[in-house]
């Protein structure tokens, strides 16, 4: 059994990926390698694109810049409670009851995994294997991550063109509306295509499979639970709409703190998911530089210079950093003891 939290993370990301405790091969530090190195390159483009002072543009220090950037970072914290509730609500649809305080820590070790550490997989690949170990019910855990992951993709369409549904000047900014539309538009697209991969195939059991393979007999084991538990699947769309919510709020708040009134809660409502989308995909390390660049792209037409919608897309990602710091004690010492299932 692996002594430290970075073994134990190492051989449950070796465990995922299907390869011997140990084997380690260097594809993975080269994909790592290049996801670092084009961060850092967009992140440079951006600067160099700025102009003037050639430097993201931060607020001066004010009391009530002060007190947006604490309720930002308040409702930040709140998103990571709302987070480790949904991904309950899902765990009670699949039959499996955990307290939710136990999922809190494995929610928070996950978030310092994946913003702190240089990876973006481990966070979620830690989560399914302390619940694994705490539950005795592997594939249950690895089903409720990938589908308390998907639920988020099916709200932050739907909030988007809310977005513009309700803000209708924001539906001719050019290119910044078709990209933003483009990317829920998109994301729909997939997940109808999940769906319909899902109900065309039968999968077996979760642990049988592997590869994409896996992942879609993850996706078939939920669904399947979730239409035996209608009740419990409007509970975590209800609650995934809220977290989604909240985070839109901590941006806003983070734009007040900037001065950035241009960038307004309908003005986010519409493109704030879109950003979530795009830095999710495996091609950065925390979204540095594709967050920064899209902010840069659908801020400008409503007057944003480049360099505070830049520094917007850096302030968030502080933010959630430092709440994503909160999990280093669960990190360390959250996988040490095994919890008990209530049922």
């Amino acid at each position: 059994m692996p002594s430290t939290p970075e073994e134990e993370l190492r051989a449950a990301i070796d465990e995922d990926a299907g390869l011997k405790p140990g084997k380690h091969g260097s594809r993975r530090w080269l994909v790592l390698a290049f996801r670092i190195t084009l961060s850092l390159g967009m992140l440079w483009f951006l600067v160099t694109k700025i102009g003037d002072s050639g430097s993201p543009e931060f607020p001066e220090w004010t009391w009530s810049t002060g007190l947006w950037l604490a309720g930002a970072l308040l409702l930040t914290l709140a998103g990571i409670v709302l987070s480790a509730a949904r991904w309950q609500a899902v765990l009670e649809a699949m039959g499996q009851h955990t307290r939710f305080g136990r999922l809190l820590s494995h929610y928070l070790a996950g978030q310092f995994v994946a913003n702190v550490l240089p990876t973006t997989i481990g966070g979620d690949v830690l989560r399914v294997s302390r619940l694994s170990r705490d539950s005795g019910m592997g594939p249950t855990s690895f089903a409720s991550v990938v589908l308390e992951r998907l639920t988020g993709w099916v709200v932050l369409p739907a909030m988007t063109f809310f977005g513009f549904l309700v803000n209708p000047g924001l539906r001719h900014l050019g290119r910044a509306t078709q990209v933003a539309i483009s990317l829920a538009a998109g994301t729909l697209v997939l997940l109808a295509l999940v769906v319909l991969a899902v109900a065309s195939h039968r999968y077996g059991d979760v642990d049988a499979e592997k590869g994409w393979r896996r992942f879609l007999a993850a996706v078939s084991m939920g669904i399947h639970q979730l239409r035996l538990h209608p009740r419990q699947a409007f509970s975590v769309l209800a609650v995934g709409l809220a977290y989604q919510l909240v985070l839109v709020g901590a941006a806003v708040m983070a734009a007040r703190a900037m001065g950035i009134d241009a960038a307004g809660p309908t003005a986010l409502l519409a493109f704030f998911p879109a950003v979530a989308i795009a830095q999710v995909l495996p091609i950065s390390i925390s979204g540095l530089g594709v967050r920064e660049g899209l902010f840069a792209l659908f801020l400008r037409p409503l007057g944003v210079p480049t360099k505070q919608a830049v520094a917007l897309g850096l302030l968030l990602y502080l933010l959630n950093l430092i709440v994503s710091l909160l999990g280093a004690p669960s990190f360390a010492i959250g996988g040490r003891r095994r919890a008990t299932p209530a049922a």
